[in-house]
């Protein structure tokens, strides 16, 4: 008997620490703030971003305080769990659509998106109606002069010219 006694205090005294000890394990595992967003998760959003103070340059590679102050708020935002676009909308509310490296899709900012395939498409028109004139035979008109008799005036030119050479020497 002495033996299972002996097991029932340890198997008892065994539950008594792990049961007292889990409310302590809880309450440690609550109180572990969120790890911090990393570099690469503020510079996927800075990138896509211009920097307030100098003129095209990404967010993500300036080095301007203010930039800085822009990518730290970035990283506070993330840490609270707002998303990439709510971060986004955030700083076009307070600065404009400037700030985006890709302006939206409304207003005037659609001809963006549209001109160039345009420009494309009608260049390309363009030279192949350019390459098909040029394979084309030349069209003579019927009043104009054949091409035979102008050669034949230069030669008469030519034979009258060659002759008044001859009499100078």
């Amino acid at each position: 008997m002495r033996k299972t006694t002996r097991w029932l205090l340890a198997v008892a005294i065994g539950l008594s620490v792990v049961l007292l000890g889990m409310p302590q394990i809880a309450q440690a595992q609550g109180e572990v703030p969120e790890p911090t967003p990393s570099d690469n998760e503020v510079n996927a959003i800075a990138k896509e971003m211009f920097c307030p103070v100098c003129e095209n340059i990404p967010l993500d590679v300036c080095g301007t305080q203010a930039c800085e102050q822009w990518r730290e708020q970035i990283r506070e935002k993330l840490a609270e769990g707002w998303t990439e676009e709510e971060i986004r909308d955030y700083f076009v509310q307070l600065y404009g659509d400037r700030v985006l490296s890709e302006p939206p899709r409304r207003g005037l900012n659609w001809l963006i998106y549209i001109l160039p395939p345009l420009a494309f498409l009608a260049g390309a028109y363009v030279l192949y109606t350019g390459f098909r004139s040029w394979r084309r035979p030349l069209e003579q008109t019927p009043d104009a002069a054949p091409i035979h008799g102008a050669a034949e005036e230069q030669d008469e030119y030519v034979s009258r010219l060659e002759e008044a050479l001859k009499k100078r020497k």
